[in-house]
């Protein structure tokens, strides 16, 4: 019985770890806060059937979070730094940010979301790729650089010049 296990085992780790290393391993509860997590996306305003980079704006990862018992603690959020010309964004979350030294804490889920537009002509949120109930986090890119990131992409985000009722949001949530 026990070679039979490891025959199955030592395949199995096998396909693991190659996923993992060609980016395609998903998290799962709690395996975030074993390293840094980055999210990276691009944001736009969408005029018409235009779409063009927003310089300045700002998305939002929230992080809910468990105790050791299974309840839900307080959620984590970090909001990304401002966009650069492209509309490129990055934002960063340690291991730091979400622990609780009071308690254990797991990580449950996380997602990225649409925070803000320095633009009064493209201010409107859309849920384009989730950008206002949120893009779940799932696949990411092992960066292996001295701290060891997995850079997760979402999006691209949409802010639009008019606003418009989403039905596939019900009740707007």
């Amino acid at each position: 019985m026990a070679q039979t296990c490891s025959i199955l085992y030592i395949p199995y780790m096998l396909l693991l770890s190659s996923l993992f290393a060609a980016g395609i391993a998903t998290i799962t509860e709690g395996e975030l806060l074993s390293s840094m997590i980055g999210v990276q996306g691009l944001i736009y305003c969408k005029r018409g059937s235009k779409l063009t980079p927003i310089q300045g704006a700002v998305a939002r990862v929230t992080c809910e979070r468990t105790d050791e018992y299974g309840y839900e603690a307080e959620d984590v959020t970090v909001l990304s730094q401002a966009t650069d010309a492209k509309g490129y964004f990055l934002a960063t979350l340690s291991s730091s940010e979400v622990k609780d030294y009071k308690k254990v804490i797991k990580i449950k889920e996380c997602r990225a979301f649409l925070e803000l537009s320095p633009s009064d002509t493209c201010s409107f949120p859309t849920e384009i790729n989730r950008g206002i109930s949120g893009a779940i986090l799932q696949n990411y890119r092992l960066l292996e650089n001295k701290l060891k990131m997995k850079l997760f992409t979402v999006g691209p985000f949409v802010f639009s010049s008019e606003e418009t009722q989403d039905k596939s949001i019900p009740n707007g949530y």
